[in-house]
């Protein structure tokens, strides 16, 4: 893996930035943005509307990038619904599934905002149990959920990464116990599928939902992954142009495939950028990247946990290269804020969208500093000197 080739694609960091907010968005490497720009330059046209060749080469792109994507998670082309988000993915299954009084979710406190606040609301909607699992030191253990899972719970909904703590969930074997009791599996996906090499058949969940912005992707693109048999088991969030087979005066037909769900218009020209980022990161390995990220994230970890002053949330184990920090006595907004104006290095700070877990932690936030495959060791050094000057200044 040549990381130094893969900076070139990313003009960015040639202006001396030093990019660790992959975690919120990654950077769009130029085969992407050239792939945008070329569909309005080159054949701007509505999909699956036309018979004319500016639609015909649009709808044909456009439906490739679904393939594409299907085909990186090992799925089927009409198991992948374009969204906006990972919000929007989770929120169509919150909204979709019909719930009643009787029915239980398991999530965790560990969990994003997109994935905790949906299951709040119906909670509060419809009156079902909510079990919310707390981790042991930063961990979901197994035997927490065994014990609340049962053949009343209707779906867990759980991370597959922190994107906090950038710990990793051992999905297949939640997926086991969900089986057991006939439960619901719907994964977060949005810090595990840029990084990790995913396959949903080898996870074995019902629902996946991701990002494309933080898989290199345009923003405002997502996807949600449903198992075919659950398609039609899901209301869709909204209908309309695009979503029917037939309509009469009294009634309508939907689409069978993943049509059915993205109603009017859909961002034609940054779907297709989509698939063209999962294009780019096929090329250079999901395997190497991995590989790539996991000798950086060890370093980072390991230089942290030896600055004086420092707290690190969560040692080095099983994780992706999402790190988050404090230094004693200064609040993590000035601390991201310092890096900035020092160093050039951008990272996030804050709560992270992500309140019940730093309540949990006792905090009101942390530094958090993201990796990808742009990252490079001479950066992380930067980062380790920087952060022990501040802490050193802070005393």
């Amino acid at each position: 893996m040549n990381v130094e080739k893969i900076r070139e694609d990313f003009p960015i960091l040639g202006e001396g930035i030093i990019y660790m907010d992959s975690a919120a968005t990654s950077l769009t490497p130029e085969p992407v943005v050239a792939s945008v720009l070329s569909y309005y330059r080159d054949y701007n046209a509505n999909v699956e509307r036309g018979v004319h060749r500016l639609s015909q080469v649009a709808s044909h792109l456009y439906e490739e990038a679904h393939i594409k994507v299907a085909d990186f998670i090992n799925a089927k082309e009409e198991e992948i619904v374009f969204t906006k988000n990972t919000t929007e993915g989770i929120n169509l299954v919150a909204s979709g599934l019909g719930w009643e009084r009787k029915d239980k979710i398991v999530t965790s406190i560990v969990e994003h905002h997109s994935n905790f606040m949906p299951w709040l609301r119906v909670k509060k909607r419809f009156g079902v149990a909510l079990e919310i699992i707390k981790p042991n030191n930063g961990v979901l253990r197994l035997e927490d959920f065994e014990k609340v899972i049962d053949d009343r719970t209707k779906l867990v909904a759980i991370t597959h990464v922190s994107n906090v703590l950038g710990s990793i969930t051992p999905i297949k074997e939640m997926a086991k116990i969900c089986e057991d009791n006939n439960a619901l599996l719907l994964v977060d996906g949005a810090q595990s599928v840029p990084h990790l090499s995913v396959d949903v058949k080898e996870l074995g969940c019902d629902f996946l939902a991701f990002a494309g912005h933080k898989m290199l992707g345009p923003t405002g693109t997502g996807v949600l992954f449903m198992r075919t048999p659950l398609l039609e088991k899901i209301e869709p969030l909204a209908i309309g142009g695009g979503t029917m087979d037939d309509v009469s005066l009294e009634d309508y037909k939907l689409k069978e495939t993943y049509e059915r769900f993205e109603a009017g218009t859909p961002n034609i020209a940054d779907g297709i950028g989509l698939g063209v980022a999962v294009e780019y990161l096929e090329k250079i390995g999901m395997d190497d990247i991995r590989k790539h990220e996991g000798k950086l994230t060890k370093k980072l970890v390991l230089g942290l946990e030896e600055i004086e002053n420092v707290e690190v949330y969560h040692p080095y184990i099983e994780r992706i290269g999402v790190i988050s920090f404090n230094i004693k006595r200064l609040n993590p907004h000035d601390v991201a804020l310092m890096l900035d104006e020092v160093s050039n290095i951008m990272v996030r700070s804050g709560h992270h969208c992500c309140m019940p877990l730093m309540k949990e932690l006792g905090v009101v936030g942390t530094v958090r500093a993201s990796l990808y495959l742009y990252n490079t060791e001479e950066e992380i050094e930067t980062l380790l000197g920087t952060v022990e000057e501040i802490a050193r200044s802070s005393v």
